[in-house]
């Protein structure tokens, strides 16, 4: 640090009056040649002024500035400055300097950086009345949390939460709308505001949904949200599923589920991929959302198998993916760039290649066709090997190429003997694969729309029997064939 560098005080002036001020800080505020305030508003600075403690405050950078952490950079910029022509001063904040004060932080920050010398005074955070008021031990747990900076993932409905920051009700309405991802709309809620401070204190309970129709927020309102175990909002919670699946496999759990084996269940993770495809085709999001969860139980299952045998946790897993998902993505967490789909596709491939490299996989020891899933249904699993021999070159010049060869496998298919058949179909099918890559279409899509449509003109003809009150034995095929057409004239 420079010899040069000024010296800031910082103290706090607690979450009461004057009268519940430690008398070092006040005798600090007394005493200070230059006393800065973040702000004004606050009970002791009433009294500090009547007593003839003059100060300069920052409430007017609040209205210059679209956002909190601007403010804040502003005012430790003119902290600086003043610090530079002054040699030292006192700053003062609301409660205690280390207590949810952004602007203290940045100063240590610069501390770091050798530009000032910054001593903390002390003072009283805004917990310990609230803590007394409010009856909560926090023992108990408990999280703080900043309003204007507030995410859903840092609610736990398990602990008491406290939210400090709410200065209006545009802080509310975000603090609102963010608890409301986590717990219900009804759920209580206390809006505690100059907690301590005869004749200004004003503490309300209130439904959640209500939290920023109330008319008494400023800077030294905080909202606290008690802990609950309501099904309601632990059912958000992924650590109540976690749990969950456990006491499902556990001794005293469910007979089914603790009988099962990766092995056991393979299958239903198919299943229960196809049943979101499905949700997907159908354009139906509640039915996605459902069938998304019937996959991640699937998941969580094989996890909570892993970690019964001690191979894994779904923390690794989740751990593994996100550490992948930062790694290659350099283009939006590191230092590189991707101005398109193909660059970035380009960086995720050039990282994967690295990462088989340090796994000691040399490109030349793997064949080409490596890493294609087995279990891929057929058609996919051909256009997938095309797509990935095309990528050396073994590939048709163009469509026309493609086109012949699909003529000539159909004749090779009619004209082999029944012994051959399949064989020559599955070649057929193989060219008419190839056909769609080069229509850049993916062939299992376009059949799954085909089959999609076949069943529609088949449920036509369905309810045109239904409503003539007879059955397929009392028809024909060429009436069929009939309603078949009209079914197209239709969609």
């Amino acid at each position: 640090m420079s010899d040069a560098a000024g010296t800031i005080t910082v103290v706090g002036l607690g979450a009461g009056d004057l009268e519940q001020l430690p008398y070092g800080v006040y005798r600090t505020l007394k005493q200070a040649k230059r006393l800065y305030l973040r702000t004004r508003e606050h009970p002791v600075v009433a009294s500090l002024a009547a007593e003839g403690v003059a100060y300069e405050s920052f409430d007017e950078i609040y209205e210059q500035h679209g956002t909190f952490e601007e403010v804040y950079e502003r005012i430790v910029e003119t902290l600086l400055a003043k610090t530079a022509e002054e040699g030292s001063i006192v700053y003062a904040v609301p409660g205690h300097p280390l207590v949810a004060e952004r602007t203290v932080q940045l100063l240590l920050e610069r501390e770091a950086k050798g530009e000032i010398r910054v001593v903390i005074g002390g003072g009283q955070s805004f917990l310990d009345p609230l803590f007394a008021r409010l009856q909560i031990d926090p023992i108990e747990g408990f999280a703080l949390l900043d309003g204007t900076d507030m995410r859903a993932d840092q609610v736990n409905p398990a602990l008491h939460t406290i939210i400090a920051q709410v200065y209006d009700t545009f802080v509310a309405s975000d603090v609102k709308l963010t608890l409301m991802e986590v717990l219900p709309d009804e759920y209580p809620v206390t809006v505690a505001t100059a907690v301590g401070v005869a004749g200004q204190e004003r503490i309300e309970t209130v439904p959640l949904y209500e939290l920023d129709r109330l008319d008494h927020f400023g800077n030294l309102t905080l909202v606290y949200v008690a802990p609950t175990q309501e099904e309601r909002a632990r059912y958000r919670q992924f650590s109540y599923l976690k749990e969950i699946v456990a006491i499902l496999r556990s001794p005293d759990g469910c007979p089914w589920d603790r009988e099962q084996t990766h092995q056991s269940i393979r299958k239903n993770l198919l299943e229960e991929t196809y049943e979101v495809l499905e949700t997907i085709d159908d354009d139906d999001p509640d039915a996605m959302c459902e069938e998304l969860g019937d996959l991640l139980m699937q998941i969580m299952l094989h996890a909570q198998m892993a970690a019964e045998d001690g191979y894994f946790t779904v923390d690794d897993v989740v751990a593994g993916l996100n550490e992948k998902l930062i790694r290659r993505h350099p283009h939006v967490f590191g230092d590189k760039s991707a101005g398109n789909a193909e660059e970035a596709l380009a960086n995720w491939q050039e990282i994967k290649a690295r990462e088989k490299a340090a796994k000691g996989i040399e490109p030349g020891s793997r064949s080409q066709l490596d890493g294609i899933p087995r279990d891929l249904p057929a058609l996919m699993y051909a256009y997938k090997l095309q797509k990935k021999a095309a990528e050396v070159g073994f590939d048709w010049d163009d469509i026309a190429d493609v086109c012949r060869k699909v003529e000539e496998e159909f004749r090779e298919l009619r004209e082999a003997a029944p012994e051959e058949r399949a064989g020559e179909l599955g070649d057929l099918l193989f060219a008419v694969v190839n056909l769609a890559r080069f229509l850049k279409l993916d062939p299992e899509e376009a059949l799954a729309k085909t089959n999609r449509k076949f069943k529609r003109r088949f449920a036509y003809i369905e309810e045109k029997l239904r409503q003539a009150g007879r059955t397929f034995a009392e028809t024909n095929l060429q009436e069929m064939d009939a309603w078949w057409e009209e079914a197209k004239h239709h969609e």
